[in-house]
């Protein structure tokens, strides 16, 4: 369920169009979760209870997913050069956090309802199962919607979107089942304990998606450099322009959101003149950004090797050398 932001590079189209899928989201979750929180309370459900908070949490993560598109909307140049992936990776990490608060509410609640058994009320039951039909259906669509909208212009934010939408749907269906089969079963002792130990499975999607958004988030919040597939990228480029500079004096890359920003430090010919270095730069450049999709490629030329061992060793470890 995490939630990054796009690139400044985006469109002020691409932002319309995000911002809105973001808002009817935000919208639908909030029409939802209201009734869903009286369903809980009328039924006695905990297995409501636990959909109850878990739609809380994705209320919240996808009100910062329209916070951060907003923001990026309003532009940042001159303020946020390398744009504001920070700012989505540190709220990623705060709707991860609240995950994990409310996944230790919902465990130990549904814990209690096991040791202490008790009937759900049908009315409050029927209430949830239509709701939930409602849900499955809503969900789904907006899974289809923004899944469509991700394959048109792929970004973090929609692809958490997505994302969020599919898992929802799956859990609103196993809520909708764990409620037919309470009432269903309901001449049986033993459905006393479908309603807790369904909550479980929404425990479980609690803990996969905070897990999820966490371990996404911190390894850009800490710049970690580009996955391998991308360094190989960048080292055939630069092999193919081996003639245009001496030496490689190192690579740095990070991420910022769906940007991706890379440093390489060249040591060209001392008798070149300025113009045919920068022509070499120029070429070297475009390359890399036509093949690396939304990359900000800086060439800078140096003499004197990177006090970086992290940026050398990238480069040395892939067989580029001089």
């Amino acid at each position: 369920m995490s939630h990054a932001v796009t690139s400044g590079s985006s469109g002020g189209g691409s932002f319309s169009s995000k911002q809105r899928t973001v808002l009817i989201s935000l919208i639908v979750d909030f029409i939802l979760w209201i009734p869903d929180i009286i369903a809980a309370i009328l039924s006695g459900s905990i297995v409501l209870f636990a959909d109850a908070i878990k739609c809380a949490n994705e209320i919240l993560a996808t009100f910062f997913a329209y916070l951060t598109i907003r923001k990026m909307a309003k532009g940042g140049a001159g303020a946020y050069d390398y744009g504001m992936g920070k700012f989505e990776t540190v709220t990623s990490i705060v709707t991860g956090g609240v995950m994990f608060i409310s996944l230790a509410l919902v465990f130990f609640v549904a814990l209690y309802r096991i040791a202490v058994p008790a009937e759900i009320v049908q009315e409050g039951a029927y209430l949830g199962i239509f709701l939930m039909i409602i849900g499955v259906t809503m969900n789904s669509w907006l899974w289809r919607k923004n899944f469509r909208l991700f394959q048109k212009e792929p970004s973090p934010i929609m692809d958490s979107q997505w994302r969020l939408f599919r898992t929802k749907a799956f859990s609103d269906f196993a809520v909708l089942v764990s409620l037919i089969a309470s009432l269903g079963f309901s001449h049986y002792a033993w459905s006393l304990y479908i309603d807790p130990l369904a909550s479980f499975i929404i425990a479980g999607f609690l803990l996969f998606s905070g897990y999820r958004v966490i371990t996404s988030s911190l390894p850009d919040l800490l710049d970690k450099t580009l996955d391998e597939e991308l360094q190989m990228v960048i080292v055939r480029h630069l092999a193919d322009f081996f003639e245009d500079y001496s030496a490689l004096h190192g690579v740095r890359s990070r991420r910022s959101g769906n940007n991706v920003y890379i440093e390489i430090f060249l040591e060209f010919d001392g008798e070149k003149r300025m113009c045919e270095v920068q022509e070499s730069i120029n070429r070297i450049k475009m390359a890399l950004e036509e093949n690396i999709p939304r990359s900000s490629v800086s060439i800078v030329p140096t003499s004197v090797p990177m006090s970086s061992g992290q940026a050398k060793t990238v480069t040395e470890s892939n067989g580029v050398h001089r």
